[in-house]
């Protein structure tokens, strides 16, 4: 069973998504300028080392309260 989770949406062009099949993680981050990146995680906590890097205040340009709502919605997964 596959289980999809919606992270971040702005349109069609902008959003992150995750989908947890079995004991692997796949997010893919969909951008309008870089196109389509898939990442492939084997544990939760490889996830989060990542989300802490990827969307560390200094490295994520955009509002702190939209930061922490990825953050959050990530911890779900």
């Amino acid at each position: 069973m596959i289980k999809k989770v919606q992270i971040y949406k702005k349109d069609k062009w902008n959003m992150i998504n995750a989908e947890v099949q079995g004991t692997r993680i796949v997010v893919r981050v969909i951008s309008d300028q870089w196109g389509e990146d898939n990442y492939e995680f084997l544990s939760r906590p490889a996830l989060m080392q990542w989300v802490e890097e990827r969307f560390s205040p200094e490295r994520y340009d955009g509002p702190e309260e939209e930061r922490r709502e990825i953050v959050e919605k990530f911890k779900e997964v």
